[in-house]
């Protein structure tokens, strides 16, 4: 054996042939995958309606949400019922005539009906100027005469207060401000 001799027997790249079929191996791992991942959610999907499956079963059949545990069998017979006793009429007179509940209510025809009153007429709406030619839009606006905006409160202005002479703080005298 020769001492430059490696353990690989490819020196660079492999073969063409090696490459081919590692790339052909992956495409079919990949396609692979693929159909088990579909495979899990398929049988995701079944175990979940045979949870719901059974659910419905769960409710419907004996003991359970819409047949309960605490009806008799239908196969028993009904226990006889208990012989009724009726206690003895007490009579106390005639019976007492109950209040009537229904209540009578009488117009009262005294109230007379007003008269409609008449609205005054609409004031007649002066007429708009025409627009003036070779001026742009926002120069020809006018304010709506039939518009007339209330008027501004007259507010007295209180004059302000003067500023209180500066008090010591928690911490002593402020500081004076920057320079």
């Amino acid at each position: 054996m020769s001492s430059n001799k490696s353990p690989n027997p490819y020196n660079g790249a492999p073969p063409k042939y090696l490459n081919d079929f590692s790339k052909a191996l992956a495409s079919e791992v990949r396609i692979l995958l693929a159909e088990v991942g579909k495979l899990r959610d398929e049988r995701r999907q079944l175990q979940f309606e045979i949870a719901e499956l059974m659910a419905v079963k769960s409710k419907h059949g004996a003991g359970g949400e819409y047949s309960p545990d605490w009806r008799p069998h239908p196969q028993e017979p009904p226990p006889p019922p208990p012989p009724a006793i009726t206690p003895p009429p007490v009579d106390d007179g005639p019976p007492i005539q109950a209040r009537p509940a229904w209540k009578v209510v009488h117009k009262s025809t005294r109230r007379e009906r007003a008269a409609p009153k008449s609205l005054p007429p609409p004031a007649p709406v002066p007429a708009i100027e025409a627009p003036k030619p070779n001026l742009p839009a926002w120069a020809q606006w006018r304010p709506n005469p039939g518009v007339v905006p209330p008027a501004p409160a007259a507010v007295p202005v209180a004059p302000r207060p003067m500023t209180p002479a500066a008090r010591p703080g928690l911490f002593g005298p402020p500081s004076p401000p920057p320079k």
